[in-house]
């Protein structure tokens, strides 16, 4: 059973604007029912900081005493699509903050699988100073898209990931580091090479911060503009393209065939 917990930020977004969202509790309900909305899981090992991020997201401000996740958490947030353009038009994005380990068992993984339907975005979040964490991302992408459960200890490594697979995703991706403010000077460049072969491979834009530090979100930001892309590019493909259904290209499990699998 999942327990779900949602907010609505009160902090730096439209619903403090009267002329939109009116603190008027029965007005803010009807309007917030009135968006269009999408639904975005973040995924990634339990401990990476995804609830942090989905805080920081949501709120604007730092999450002070992060817990463990059970089950999932649902967070919203307010985004103005394609804005300051004659198409802007705002929605309300879902996100989904899925607990639990990638290597758990199949029952749990399971239970998880009634999170990944209708899914119109995934953010894949992982700990900048956790290597495993990283190379774990594969098998959560595997578990969401394919809603296949790969056999436990299996790693998939750069090299032997086949970016292909991901050509035809009809759903878009966006990786996060967190603790980027815990990578070694001395380790910097190493991690930061690392990130960027992720990047590559699930054909996604990255963005490395640190989930205390509201800054490394604020507006004008190169990390502001890759996620309002990324939020601008899952409503687009949900409600502005000829087929729209979410995962329609995974319906196919043969879709990935990787050119091999090592085990730890």
């Amino acid at each position: 059973m999942c327990a779900v917990a949602e907010h609505v930020r009160t902090e730096g977004n439209k619903f403090l604007r009267g002329d939109i969202f009116p603190q008027n509790t029965q007005t803010l309900t009807s309007n917030m029912a009135s968006l269009d909305r999408v639904k975005v899981l973040v995924l990634g090992d339990s401990g990476v900081g995804k609830s942090s991020l989905v805080h920081l997201l949501c709120q604007n401000q730092v999450l002070g005493n992060p817990s463990w996740t059970v089950g999932c958490s649902v967070d919203v947030r307010i985004h103005d699509y394609k804005e300051g353009t004659p198409e802007e038009k705002t929605f309300y994005i879902e996100l989904w903050d899925v607990g639990g380990s990638v290597g758990s068992a199949s029952s749990l993984k399971s239970t998880r699988a009634v999170f990944y339907n209708s899914v119109n975005g995934i953010i894949l979040v992982h700990d900048l100073t956790n290597k495993k964490s990283s190379q774990n991302l594969y098998r959560w992408s595997l578990e969401a898209l394919n809603r296949d459960s790969s056999p436990t200890g299996v790693i998939v490594s750069n090299g032997d990931y086949d970016r292909e697979q991901f050509a035809e995703n009809p759903v878009p991706l966006l990786l996060i580091g967190t603790k980027f403010d815990q990578i070694p000077e001395s380790k910097r460049s190493e991690v930061l090479t690392r990130t960027a072969f992720l990047s590559e491979d699930f054909i996604a834009e990255e963005i490395n911060l640190d989930c205390t530090n509201p800054r490394y979100l604020a507006a004008g930001t190169s990390n502001a503009v890759k996620l309002s892309r990324f939020f601008d590019k899952v409503i687009e493909k949900r409600y502005f393209t000829r087929d729209p259904s979410p995962m329609a290209a995974f319906t196919d499990r043969k879709r990935f065939n990787f050119k091999s699998l090592h085990y730890d």
